[in-house]
């Protein structure tokens, strides 16, 4: 096994919580539906990857039965967020994870696209010597991060005063790399799916049929 934790962030899967923005083309439980088959490929890919232990955090605790189910089918281990807002969140969860392993990824739910070979790159760019790296998103954030442990102490300034859930995400966070001094590496932009529009970005299968149909034609909706 790798030297390298692999940290999942996800929200337990419950209709009207869980996706609200994909409620309209969706409905509730359709959301919710997406929002598991999104955080099993993401475990999925986790443990393709073959990078190292790969953990579960969940929000807004660890407890709910989808998320246990899916971190075990994945050999995964589950774990609470901590409180805060999403900065303080990764901080906490990348710093534990740095503590215990000299390279750490984490990474959401919301990317189809995100595959092993993505957490592969990203892994080996820190193993050459970046401090940490990023998969860029369309919408100006990013879909999955990663740290050595040397930059362990820079973290904290990285990710605070971050304006999240806007376009401005990754800009932000560049700011911040550069104040800190830091090297990093950004692969290629992937999409986030967050919108109905998104939708012609998850593979049909992972929806109902009729919503299917809809996403698979790129002028819906």
């Amino acid at each position: 096994m790798g030297s390298t934790i692999v940290i999942i962030f996800a929200k337990a899967p419950v209709p009207g919580v869980v996706k609200t923005r994909l409620i309209p083309a969706l409905g509730p439980a359709g959301a919710a539906r997406l929002a598991l088959r999104m955080l099993e490929h993401a475990l999925q890919v986790a443990a393709d990857a073959g990078l190292g232990p790969v953990q579960l955090h969940g929000a807004p605790d660890a407890e709910h039965p989808a998320l246990q189910a899916a971190a075990a089918r994945a050999g995964a281990t589950c774990l609470a967020q901590t409180s805060g807002d999403l900065g303080e969140r990764m901080r906490s969860a990348l710093t534990a994870a740095l503590r215990r392993s000299p390279r750490a990824l984490l990474l959401g739910t919301d990317c189809p696209a995100l595959d092993a070979d993505v957490l592969r790159e990203a892994d080996a760019a820190l193993v050459a010597g970046a401090d940490c790296a990023f998969v860029p998103t369309a919408d100006g954030g990013f879909a999955l991060t990663g740290f050595r442990r040397e930059a362990l102490t820079a973290i904290d300034a990285v990710f605070a005063d971050v304006p999240w859930s806007t376009s401005a995400v990754l800009s932000s966070t560049r700011d911040h790399l550069l104040r800190a001094q830091l090297r990093w590496t950004e692969l290629a932009t992937l999409v986030d799916v967050d919108q109905p529009a998104d939708l012609i970005h998850v593979p049909p299968e992972w929806l109902g049929p009729a919503v299917g149909a809809r996403a698979a034609d790129a002028t819906w909706p």
